[in-house]
């Protein structure tokens, strides 16, 4: 482990990511049957957060993909192909959350302004050097997989949620870890001819900019998805803040994860957590094989 302050080498700034992983493209596809309203234990505030998760997802994985292949030219075989999956499994992620997000509809919630603020944000992005974009994929793909090891570390988070939509996001999850290097190792790529001081301040820098409006935003639209239901009040701002930071507490329990991004040669790869993810892997058969 490098010492904090200390940049690595230009052999030690190599990807970690194992020699054996392997990104596996599982085409599965979620019922699409009626659920409960607050399909999540009956808990209208752990429901509200993942649809406010989830209402992101479609137009924020076609951005990561375009900031990704935007820097594939003259990449290694197998970081080509490791883009490769990645893109599929992004694809498929994206198809399953727009059902996902449809069934919310269905069931009466309103996602329009949700959305109306991500092609907001997204229109900012086209004016913005592709490498920007790049750096904000990496940024909240770590927050993506660090979310992902939460989910699939601690059942609690899907306790007594209907089975379906849990099996969705845990397959989501484990999907998100598998690929979780791709996009850093690109930037790695793409900023080759960098100093390692600029590459970790672009990535730093975004990071906190990412952070603050992925917290702020997300807040921000669980609590209008309240609001459709009547739950308002500074009562549930403060169950929403208890949710997210106490008890199961995902924003509290990804703190020590968010901070190894800034320490000099991090990377994804750097904790190799394959394990969490063989049992649960095992509910998804039939893949087809990527990597």
């Amino acid at each position: 482990m490098n010492a904090l302050g200390k940049f690595p080498s230009p052999a030690e700034a190599a990807s970690p990511a194992p020699t054996d992983l392997a990104i596996t493209v599982r085409d599965r596809r979620f019922s699409r049957v009626d659920k409960p309203r607050w399909w999540l234990n009956g808990d209208p505030i752990a429901t509200a957060w993942l649809h406010s998760l989830s209402a992101t997802f479609p137009r924020g994985e076609a951005f990561f993909i375009e900031s990704v292949k935007a820097f594939r030219e003259g990449v290694s075989p197998q970081l080509a192909e490791e883009i490769r999956a990645f893109v599929a499994q992004e694809i498929n992620h994206s198809r399953e959350h727009i059902a996902f997000n449809r069934s919310a509809t269905d069931a009466g919630y309103d996602l329009s302004a949700i959305d109306a603020h991500v092609v907001e944000w997204l229109e900012i992005t086209r004016s913005r050097p592709m490498i920007f974009n790049l750096a904000a994929t990496i940024a909240l793909e770590h927050f993506t997989a660090m979310m992902a090891h939460e989910f699939l570390l601690r059942p609690e988070y899907f306790e007594g949620a209907h089975p379906d939509s849990a099996a969705m996001w845990r397959w989501h999850a484990i999907e998100e870890i598998e690929h979780k290097g791709v996009a850093y190792d690109t930037y790695l790529h793409a900023t080759r001819g960098w100093s390692r001081w600029k590459r970790w301040k672009l990535k730093s820098l975004v990071m906190l900019a990412v952070t603050r409006d992925f917290v702020h935003n997300r807040i921000r639209d669980t609590l209008q998805l309240l609001a459709q239901d009547g739950i308002t009040g500074p009562r549930v701002r403060w169950k929403l803040l208890a949710y997210l930071f106490w008890s199961p507490g995902v924003l509290r329990r990804i703190l020590p994860a968010w901070l190894g991004y800034f320490r000099p040669g991090f990377h994804p790869w750097n904790h190799d957590d394959r394990a969490l993810i063989a049992r649960a892997a095992a509910d998804f058969a039939d893949p087809e094989a990527a990597t």
